[in-house]
């Protein structure tokens, strides 16, 4: 389904990402790991255009996707939905009107500046909500709830979509333990039953453990590590943090029951303290 072949992103004379290869035959929920600044969000960024490779090829059912323009690219973009760390949902606006936005690539301009929608996209966005457990929270204004509640409201944007590849960025960095583990059986749920593609940029190995079938460990915008979660032994977790002789077993298994890190010091807070 997909293959990614020497995608390099060059920003100036540093490589956020460098050369990164690898290949998934089908659907699969794929967890990347690595420090802040080891090239995960720029991966993600490219794969859904926010950000143009330098080079490289990244091949979804055939095609590269990161030679579309115009409106094969927003074609693609609809077909590999965006979840982000700080939901980036409309503050103001009521959380259906929010899921109904996923349709913005589908839909004429004129509906959505004034929030019209056929009655079966209302219906559709409702069922998503009460799929994952908020369609209590459809009326009511985004900002009104709980961090755990606003990212599945953005997880329930990425469904409306009805995309093939689900991209989420630190999905539950800013996120207490509870929420934390909330957000990531919906991620893991919504893979089981749809058989969607997932792939999820995360800080803590437990969570990757827990929840991927494939993991992929980056270091300095290069691939170090490509293998299943049981594969995830301590010198390999030395080789994709960078840790010190100090670093042992315990801190790779931080329990997404315990505090989740967030910010740009999270790995350490995660796997060194």
């Amino acid at each position: 389904m997909l293959h990614v072949k020497n995608v390099t992103r060059m920003f100036g004379s540093k490589a956020a990402v460098d050369n990164a290869s690898f290949v998934v035959e089908k659907s699969a929920f794929v967890g990347i790991i690595g420090r802040s600044g080891a090239g995960k969000s720029t991966f993600l960024r490219m794969m859904n255009r926010l950000t143009d490779a330098s080079s490289g090829e990244l091949n979804f059912e055939g095609t590269n996707v990161l030679t579309l323009q115009g409106a094969a690219k927003r074609a693609w973009q609809s077909q590999c939905a965006m979840i982000f760390q700080q939901f980036n949902l409309v503050p103001r606006m009521d959380v259906a009107s929010n899921v109904l936005h996923g349709l913005l690539n589908r839909r004429s301009t004129l509906a959505t500046v004034f929030n019209v929608w056929p009655k079966d996209d209302i219906l559709k966005a409702l069922s998503i909500l009460e799929r994952l457990g908020i369609a209590e929270q459809a009326p009511k204004r985004a900002e009104a709830l709980s961090g755990g509640q606003q990212q599945r409201v953005a997880i329930a944007r990425a469904v409306m979509q009805d995309p093939k590849v689900i991209l989420a960025d630190e999905p539950i960095a800013s996120l207490d333990p509870m929420n934390a583990q909330v957000v990531m059986d919906t991620l893991r749920r919504i893979h089981d039953e749809d058989g969607r593609m997932i792939i999820a940029n995360l800080h803590t190995l437990d969570t990757a453990r827990r929840y991927c079938d494939r993991v992929i460990g980056m270091r300095d915008g290069r691939i170090v590590f490509d293998g299943t979660p049981d594969m995830l032994s301590t010198s390999v977790a030395r080789e994709i943090y960078g840790a010190d002789e100090s670093f042992n077993e315990s801190a790779t298994s931080t329990s997404i029951t315990a505090p989740t890190p967030a910010g740009d010091n999270a790995y350490a807070d995660a796997m060194l303290s």
